[in-house]
């Protein structure tokens, strides 16, 4: 399938600002592309900002099929169908919204998974233990801590890059959205012929591990749509902004381009 699109949408994980993709967006925009990385509903404001709201209702009410249909609603009036890439948990919209024939092609960084697919490795259950919130009000936003974030984004980086990371980014976040991610609002059809896809790892990744990611992509049987899978050695969950983040986006884009 030839894809031609010179628009992107970027689509942010959640716990994270949605300037976590400014890197992103100059580097593409450098290369012709034109870019777009809204903020999700209720959260039009700085990262500081929004933890002084918290704890935030607004926020908290937030669910992932408002997510999909508010990004569906987005890529659906641009002039052309977009290249979606997503981190996270907008890895997965991304792979929602391609089925829904809503995108040329679809990148997946470090995405959650599907419904129907999880992991007991011991990082996964950790770091997202907190972000479900049980036996915690679910109509109050869920605020990550500082070692929350060490230990599901940063972990193993410099001190000095978790905390600039943590200020610069870390915002509160709905649970419902997070359990929601197990329901069948998660659910993707991987029989159903799909645009081009790519799904990314990363070996550090404690919040979805390399493993996780492989056996989403193992799960696509679609004949003759093109799904691939790269894996990249010592990423983290913070892989668009970890050192040597280029290294990922110049791969995406060489991707991109041997779909022309």
């Amino acid at each position: 399938m030839k894809v031609d699109s010179k628009t992107i949408l970027f689509i942010t994980g959640a716990f994270v600002s949605n300037v976590h993709w400014d890197d992103w967006k100059l580097y593409f925009e450098n290369q012709g592309y034109q870019t777009l990385a809204p903020p999700w509903p209720n959260k039009q404001a700085p990262a500081e900002a929004l933890r002084n709201r918290q704890p935030d209702a607004a926020i908290a009410s937030n669910r992932l099929a408002g997510l999909v249909d508010y990004f569906g609603g987005i890529a659906a009036s641009l002039p052309e169908k977009p290249i979606l890439i997503g981190h996270s948990i907008g890895g997965l919209i991304t792979q929602l919204l391609l089925q829904k024939n809503l995108g040329y092609a679809g990148i997946a960084i470090h995405s959650v998974p599907p419904q129907g697919i999880m992991t007991f490795k011991l990082s996964f259950l950790i770091a997202g233990w907190g972000p479900l919130g049980f036996f915690t009000p679910v109509n109050q936003s869920f605020m990550m801590s500082f070692r929350q974030w060490q230990y599901a984004f940063t972990n193993g980086l410099p001190i000095e890059v978790q905390k600039e990371s943590y200020y610069k980014l870390a915002i509160p976040e709905s649970k419902r959205i997070v359990r929601d991610t197990i329901t069948s609002v998660a659910k993707v059809d991987f029989e159903k012929p799909h645009d081009p896809l790519l799904l990314i790892s990363g070996t550090a990744d404690h919040t979805i591990p390399d493993s996780l990611n492989y056996d989403n992509y193992r799960r696509y049987k679609s004949s003759g749509s093109i799904t691939d899978y790269k894996k990249f050695a010592g990423r983290t969950h913070y892989v668009l902004g970890q050192q040597g983040w280029q290294q990922v986006a110049e791969y995406c884009l060489e991707w991109l381009h041997t779909l022309r």
